[in-house]
């Protein structure tokens, strides 16, 4: 039965890899939009009888400021070993998207609404169940449900070049990442983020509400700075995205979240010949009160069975971090994302109240260089999150009164991906992720691998 389920799976496979390298395929034309009403960017639209709208609904609704699309993402993915467990799970996302131009429906100018909700399910989480890390595995990853992500308004003023956006918003959508790192499956919002914060912060799958400005100086510099609701799950026992399954908390009470980035680019026109590069630089800031990771209120060892047991407590928390996109080859005609690209990310925050004190990314992506497959892209990336000295010394603490423990460290991400363009708007994505010391575990070394689908109308 095993050998039966291998030949019915190498067609597949074989077919897959024919996509990959070009065999028996012709050039596929690299595309900027699908140049169809109500759609932006690739699309299989595209590729559908009339456009995907027959009865012109989608066209007659853009006319009038209305646009929506529909984004389906599938990552079925095994753990061969190490981890946790053995085994393999199949995830999905369908996001339903609506942007709204007021000024085009109602005359309301330089006014944008904008919702969009998720309907997730699993059958099991990679990361979670069966790796047991921190580190993102697959973006995706949440607890399965149907939920409201954000709903906003946004104002333009200063003729275009300033917005001011309200309502219910992620921050992990504008701020803290790396665009040419968005190919890779274990790019999210970063873990130093995600386990310091209440709730992991206002980043896929929660979100709270909120209020952003941006300023844009120019085509080469932007700022941006946003205030949010500090805890979007509230108190939870469990997984975070638990306790706000449908995100419909709207939590407005708990202490404040601010964030603020600069951003600076260079060379990203089309018609630029020069190499691109963005650099982003910010930090955040949150009101609220964190537990010390090692020394308890009566000023005791947290691991000491004669403490009080109930963590020091500090007033706010921090973060600094840096973003650079370097293109370092750019094809003759080619634009600021392709070639052959590096980015890296570094933050810090304080290691009393913080269980990850150090996080830094990195990595490299290959773009439009197969003159048959222009839009294909692969590369390779890192993550490597550091436990912080005071969570490392808390467990050096446990070990010296007697508890059975290891001394976490760090957890390393490798991924090698490869988005292989079937037709506008359909990718498969064959991927590879090696796991250094799952929650600073140093024997359970990890091997995931698996292949992405993305499809977006």
């Amino acid at each position: 039965m095993r050998r039966a389920m291998k030949l019915r799976w190498r067609p597949f496979f074989c077919g897959l890899l024919m996509v990959i390298t070009g065999l028996e395929a012709g050039p596929l034309k690299a595309e900027d939009s699908t140049n169809i009403p109500g759609v932006a960017g690739a699309s299989i639209a595209s590729s559908l009888p009339n456009n995907g709208d027959p009865g012109g609904v989608r066209k007659l609704l853009s006319e009038r400021g209305i646009t929506y699309s529909l984004i389906y993402t599938n990552d079925v993915l095994s753990n061969l070993s190490g981890g946790t467990r053995r085994g393999t799970i199949d995830q999905g996302k369908l996001e339903g998207q609506l942007t709204v131009d007021l000024n085009k429906l109602v005359g309301w100018q330089d006014l944008t609404f904008y919702a969009n909700a998720f309907q997730i399910h699993d059958t099991g989480r990679i990361r979670r169940d069966y790796v047991g890390g921190m580190n993102t595995i697959a973006a995706i990853e949440a607890a399965p449900s149907t939920r409201l992500s954000e709903l906003w308004i946004e104002r333009k003023f200063l003729n275009g070049d300033a917005s001011f956006r309200i309502g219910q918003l992620v921050a992990d959508n504008e701020f803290f990442f790396s665009d040419l790192s968005n190919i890779f499956l274990q790019t999210d919002w970063p873990t130093i983020a995600a386990v310091n914060l209440p709730g992991g912060g206002p980043a896929y799958p929660l979100s709270t509400p909120g209020a952003r400005v941006k300023f844009d100086y120019g085509k080469d510099a932007s700022f941006l700075l946003a205030i949010f609701n500090g805890d979007p799950a509230g108190p939870c026992a469990a997984d975070p995205d638990t306790c706000n399954r449908y995100g419909l908390n709207f939590r407005m009470r708990d202490p404040a979240f601010i964030i603020g980035e600069t951003q600076f680019r260079t060379n990203q026109a089309k018609e630029d010949s020069g190499l691109a590069r963005t650099l982003k630089i910010g930090g955040w800031t949150h009101l609220g009160l964190f537990n010390d990771q090692r020394f308890a209120n009566d000023g005791t060892l947290l691991a000491d069975p004669a403490g009080s047991g109930i963590p020091l407590q500090h007033r706010g928390d921090y973060g600094i971090y840096g973003v650079i996109d370097q293109q370092i080859y750019r094809p003759q005609g080619g634009a600021a994302d392709s070639g052959v690209s590096v980015f890296g990310l570094a933050s810090f925050s304080p290691s009393d109240r913080n269980l990850v004190d150090l996080q830094i990314n990195g990595g490299i992506v290959f773009a439009g260089l197969n003159s048959n497959r222009p839009d294909d892209r692969f590369g390779a990336s890192v993550v490597y999150s550091r436990f912080s000295d005071s969570a490392s010394a808390f467990n050096q603490d446990q070990i010296n009164f007697g508890v059975p423990t290891f001394v976490r460290d760090y957890e390393a991400n490798l991924e090698f991906s490869y988005v292989a363009q079937i037709v506008p708007g359909w990718t498969m994505q064959p991927d590879f992720q090696y796991i250094w010391h799952p929650s600073g575990h140093a024997g359970r070394d990890a091997k995931v691998v698996g292949i992405r689908t993305m499809l977006k109308y």
